[in-house]
């Protein structure tokens, strides 16, 4: 059975905070998503909505629509009909860099890291700054930051063909918090583990 998971990273304006007896805003929603490709009928007037902090799971058989969703959120997919809002806001995702720089991350069951380079250099590989800075000692001192304050060590001069799958997935996701996820989708996070 494949699965979909979209934990949400804590953000106190997502929530509402400081306004008394406010509802919070949504961190996300997803309202009437169609989604077809030629002969197929991805999704057909899907809902979904979280909260900030929450943790969902979508659950489904192969085939179910569960990537073509999330594929939508992270703007890989544009939906045929159907409205997107995070924070509130309605929002048109062109590209994924668009989701990114509304706060939306997705680590993909396969993994877009390149295997020749150190897990630094793929942190910054295709990000804002300078190519120059890739491999230096400001981008191994971020992965370290980041790492830690997610509580998930990985060494920034590793080469990425060096790591375990487990090891390579941190990376994924310490890429994703790095570049300003707040909403963060796991596609099928469980497929790459061993039943240990």
């Amino acid at each position: 059975m494949e699965e979909a998971s979209a934990p949400l990273l804590s953000d106190e304006r997502a929530r509402g905070a400081g306004s008394a007896g406010a509802s919070p805003v949504l961190a996300v929603s997803m309202r009437q998503i169609t989604k077809r490709f030629p002969g197929v009928l991805a999704n057909d007037r899907v809902d979904f909505e979280a909260e900030a902090g929450e943790v969902h799971a979508l659950l489904g058989e192969n085939g179910a629509g569960k990537t073509t969703l999330m594929n939508v959120l992270t703007g890989l997919y544009r939906p045929d009909s159907g409205e997107v809002r995070v924070n509130g806001e309605p929002v048109t995702f062109h590209a994924p860099r668009d989701a990114l720089h509304a706060g939306i991350g997705m680590v993909h069951q396969h993994f877009r890291l390149v295997e020749t380079l150190t897990v630094a250099e793929n942190l910054m590989l295709g990000w804002h700054t300078p190519r120059v800075w890739l491999g230096t000692r400001v981008g191994r001192r971020q992965v370290q930051e980041v790492s830690e304050a997610l509580q998930m060590q990985v060494d920034p001069d590793a080469r990425i063909w060096q790591l375990s799958v487990g090891e390579q997935q941190r990376v994924e996701i310490i890429k994703a918090v790095f570049r300003g996820s707040r909403v963060l989708i796991l596609d099928e996070p469980t497929a790459v583990l061993t039943p240990q």
